[in-house]
């Protein structure tokens, strides 16, 4: 008998509750926790970092138009393009690529925030200093500082993040930083934390997950990850931790900023700087990434624990002065080194004649494979020239927003079959659908089509793209034969050499036909040429998950 999903939700609760009640229950006596919360936050609670979630799940749900598909959002107009789409750069920070991607960054906003909320503070900590005195140690002004603050920091990060960035993750990388400064130890176990924190979400939302080996479609992790925007966030928060810390004379110990620092970075992949190198294929540069950590480290911590002691005398620069110098160079040039690629726009969008599209107001939506990329073209690096990078896929463009996107891989799509584009702007969207059928040769390539269907019953779907024929490996009575597609399904090509001897439709579900003397029959998803009673298999249908 199955265990309905109810009863193992009621279990975790329960679980946790008692849990969390023998550890209270035996914590009390040394310290009480709430006392501690009451002291830092009003009413005991982080007041700051909920009104942050609550506006991002806001932009989530009503900007990005989630309510209507909670999995599935208009992600592509918010994303930073360049800074001649200022919406894209000022909503960046906010919006979110998908339901996972908003889950994963709300905790760590929920957990890594209330930490950082808690070192800030709602009440005044200066010694003289009283509540509601004036508007800096009023609590309530003070609360309202901490989302403006994240608010800020999340069009910081969008303004200064190469590439076209998207996610709520400068922040909280930045919440990081600025712990660190105060509370590594904490911040590292906040890290372990985080993660039962996620595990608990997943447990509830699917209690029972079952799983077989199969094939799967993956890109290396840290090939999806937005290293250079993290790495901002991180020094931003860094940044404001040392100038707030050490002017109020409670930065944590030179050791354990170290390794806090260090070992945040460390678990958070910061280390893996890579490069596109187009097709899906990239390089990760794991060995300088390490060393880099360790720079990191040392850096962090000169800067939270160097003394006043003078460094250069003639010049009177301090030890300190220069460590925190040191601290912001870093975190200028990591910004700035975004500032050339984002005044960069594609120059061209605009489609050949004889590709079939859909359009949709200033968006293009097409399939093509081995195009150059327009949009990775138009940023060539100092060592890597990328104008050698092509997409292949369902791909998004607009020239006025300076959008060139591979919204949907090739591969992708080979393995999904189907696959929904949503493009729109605040306030309004639409929808492209991109189908793929295909058959695969034995000991040959696939023979495809791509269709688009703009959403909407009223549309007809286009046909968008034909592949090549594939011929199949196998010799039958010496001949060969190759499936081609056709805008009205796919067709035999029976050869000898170089000489065609015939074609055919390719025959429906148990059906038989002949052509260029040889017979074939269709049985379900798989096809068979047969001839002086030898029976071989050519190609089989296409499947998808």
């Amino acid at each position: 008998m199955l265990v309905p999903d109810w009863v193992y939700r009621l279990l975790i609760v329960l679980t946790g509750l008692l849990s969390v009640a023998v550890v209270v229950a035996l914590a009390r006596p040394a310290g009480g926790w709430g006392h501690r919360l009451r002291r830092r936050f009003v009413m005991g609670v982080p007041w700051g970092t909920l009104l942050t979630i609550g506006v991002v799940i806001a932009f989530y749900a009503f900007v990005q138009g989630a309510v209507d598909g909670w999995r599935n959002p208009l992600v592509i107009p918010f994303r930073a393009w360049s800074y001649f789409y200022p919406t894209g750069i000022l909503t960046a920070g906010l919006a979110h690529a998908g339901e996972g991607h908003l889950v994963g960054n709300l905790l760590g906003t929920l957990v890594f925030g209330s930490l950082a909320e808690y070192a800030w503070g709602h009440f005044p900590s200066r010694r003289g200093s009283q509540s509601f005195r004036s508007l800096p140690e009023n609590p309530f002004a003070r609360i309202a500082v901490f989302p403006l603050a994240c608010v800020a920091a999340a069009v910081l990060s969008g303004v200064f993040g190469l590439g076209p960035v998207i996610g709520f993750s400068g922040v909280v990388f930045a919440f990081a930083g600025f712990s660190v400064v105060r509370y590594p130890i904490a911040t590292v176990i906040l890290l372990v934390g985080s993660d039962l924190v996620t595990l608990v979400y997943r447990a509830l939302q699917t209690p029972v997950l079952p799983g077989s080996a199969g094939p799967a479609f993956t890109t290396p992790w840290w090939a999806n990850v937005a290293i250079q925007g993290h790495a901002v966030g991180f020094f931003m928060g860094l940044v404001a931790g040392v100038l707030l810390f050490r002017r109020r004379g409670s930065v944590a110990p030179a050791g354990r900023v170290w390794f806090g620092a260090l070992a945040f970075a460390a678990a958070k992949g910061l280390w893996a700087v890579y490069l596109i190198r187009g097709g899906g294929q990239f390089t990760l540069f794991r060995a300088g990434g390490v060393a880099l950590l360790f720079v990191l480290a040392a850096l962090v911590v000169s800067a939270a624990r160097a003394s006043d002691r003078d460094l250069v005398g003639a010049i009177d620069l301090s030890r300190r002065e220069a460590a925190v110098g040191l601290l912001v160079t870093v975190l200028f040039a990591l910004a700035l080194v975004a500032v050339p690629y984002n005044l960069l726009t594609i120059e061209d969008a605009s489609v050949d004649a004889n590709v079939t599209s859909i359009e949709a107001r200033d968006y293009t939506v097409l399939y093509a494979e081995g195009t150059p990329d327009r949009y990775v073209g138009a940023y060539d690096l100092p060592i890597v020239n990328t104008s050698g990078v092509t997409s292949s896929g369902v791909i998004v463009a607009s020239e006025e927003r300076g959008i060139w996107w591979e919204a949907v891989s090739k591969g992708r799509l080979a393995f999904s079959g189907r696959q929904v584009v949503r493009v729109g702007g605040i306030g309004w969207e639409e929808r492209v659908v991109a189908n793929r059928s295909g058959w695969n040769t034995v000991g040959g390539p696939t023979a495809y089509k791509v269709y688009l269907k703009k959403g909407g019953p009223e549309n007809d779907r286009q046909l968008a793209y034909l592949s090549p024929p594939a011929p199949a490996e196998p010799t039958i009575d010496g001949r060969n034969v190759s499936v081609a597609p056709t805008a009205g399904g796919f067709e035999l090509v029976i050869a000898r050499g170089n000489e065609t001897l015939g074609r055919s439709p390719l025959p429906g579900v148990n059906e038989t036909r002949t052509a260029g003397g040889l017979t074939f029959v269709r049985n379900e998803t798989r096809l068979f040429a047969t001839a002086n009673d030898t029976r071989v298999r050519v190609a089989t249908q296409e499947t998808y998950n």
